[in-house]
């Protein structure tokens, strides 16, 4: 089954103000009929890049049986770490960055990770506001979680 996740994070005041993730899911089924879930939470104090990467695991963790997904998102820091292999690097050099400092969001990365785990996962960058309209839908259910009431608190332990 190929399912399509559109992601993005949003943060006013980043590094330490409310923020909001948005995730459309869409599959499209044999009949030729789209199916779309959206998801998005905000909260208190967080991160733009904790934000960017909330959104693509609560997308993958809705799914309910391995599927063939292509995460689209407008984060370069989501993308680049399974395009550019830094993922890898990071696992291999015991969660240190190329300069030896602790990767950051180490614990969404792994929750990530296992989040990927039954399914077969590709990542495509696409550019932000460019008129691109499932990211656009991402971007308002990010900004308006961003700005909402009842906001949730991220522990933000490893930011």
């Amino acid at each position: 089954m190929k399912v399509t996740i559109y992601s993005d994070g949003a943060a006013r005041g980043n590094p330490d103000g409310p923020g909001g993730y948005g995730c459309v899911i869409q599959y499209i089924d044999p009949k030729g009929t789209l199916h779309e879930r959206e998801f998005s939470a905000g909260y208190r104090k967080t991160t733009n890049n904790r934000m960017e990467l909330m959104a693509v695991i609560v997308g993958l963790e809705a799914l309910n049986k391995p599927c063939q997904v292509e995460v689209i998102s407008d984060s370069k820091y989501v993308t680049d770490a399974f395009n550019a292999h830094w993922i890898e690097n990071w696992q291999k050099n015991q969660w240190k960055t190329s300069t030896k400092k602790p990767v950051k969001n180490k614990s969404l990365w792994l929750r990530l990770l296992q989040a990927m785990e039954p399914h077969q996962v590709t990542f495509t960058w696409v550019k932000g506001h460019a008129g691109h309209p499932e990211n656009e839908r991402c971007d308002v259910l990010a900004t308006s979680a961003a700005d909402g009431t009842d906001l949730l608190v991220d522990s933000m332990e490893d930011a």
